[in-house]
């Protein structure tokens, strides 16, 4: 169980962060580049990449989460500034409904009992979670940040589990590989922006990108170790590590940050968890 409970830390610290950044005036799309960068270091070391299995099996996939990474979590820090850790972590951890909604609905999976109450009930919470108050959804434009994170990071999934279905590759060969892409991709974007919209290049961002890279990588490989340790009950690692960073994200949000949340949210973050047991059960 340590590492679930170090992988939730890393996870709500990645949200920390970019809570912060707005305060210190951290350049997002600077901080996003360098996390890849440093993301990149950390899996050379610990997972030591099989690049000749890799070579002839590179993807429109692969290719497709290299581009969509960096955007998601840029999306993700709009969203973490604009409407706060406890929305944003709520909407993140319940995009495991995509996967199931996609399942329905593309590939006319047939959901019974507990999977289907459970993705009822997820997708109430989603709704309650956008009230700004006891009777209306939230009508500001800030509020299509959790809804894009919900989806993007609902898309993600989706993408992953198609690698992971790439038995030819090692899962942390094709990892790191798309670190490289973010990576790629991501310096282009800060690089255009420097030179052609003058943005100021300042080392700070660097530095902070290496911190968030680090608590990001983290998330990714203490979750990786609580699935091998706990391999007989993944649906334990998936649940405890979803209502993990959604109480910690709530607690962190509403004690240190003051953010200000209604009955009705307060409501979401009970069915949210609640649709987390469920999905697990069913699995």
């Amino acid at each position: 169980m340590i590492f679930i409970f170090l992988s939730i830390l890393c996870s709500v610290s990645v949200g920390i962060l970019l809570k912060l950044a707005r305060r210190y005036r951290i350049n997002i799309a600077q901080a996003v580049t360098f996390n890849y960068f440093t993301a990149i270091v950390l899996g050379l070391f610990f997972f030591k990449p099989e690049w000749s299995q890799f070579s002839s099996s590179i993807s429109v996939i692969h290719l497709g989460l290299g581009i969509l990474l960096p955007l998601v979590f840029w999306i993700l820090a709009m969203s973490i500034q604009k409407m706060g850790i406890v929305k944003t972590d709520i909407a993140q951890r319940l995009s495991l409904f995509i996967p199931l909604l996609a399942a329905w609905l593309l590939f006319g999976e047939h959901f019974q009992g507990i999977r289907l109450i459970g993705l009822i009930t997820g997708l109430l919470a989603i709704l309650l979670i956008l009230m700004r108050t006891e009777n209306k959804i939230a009508t500001s434009k800030s509020f299509i940040y959790p809804v894009l994170v919900f989806a993007g990071f609902g898309l993600v999934d989706i993408l992953f589990k198609k690698i992971a279905s790439i038995t030819s590759v090692p899962y942390t060969t094709s990892l790191v590989a798309i670190f490289c892409i973010s990576f790629s991709l991501s310096l282009l974007g800060i690089t255009y922006l420097i030179f052609f919209k003058k943005e100021k290049f300042q080392m700070v961002n660097v530095l902070c990108g290496g911190i968030l890279g680090l608590f990001n990588f983290g998330n990714i490989l203490f979750y990786l170790k609580a699935h091998k340790a706990l391999a007989g009950t993944p649906s334990i690692v998936f649940s405890t590590m979803n209502m993990g960073v959604i109480i910690l994200g709530s607690l962190v949000g509403v004690f240190i940050f003051k953010e200000k949340l209604n009955k009705l949210n307060y409501l979401g973050l009970i069915l949210a968890i609640v649709a987390i047991v469920l999905i697990s059960k069913s699995k």
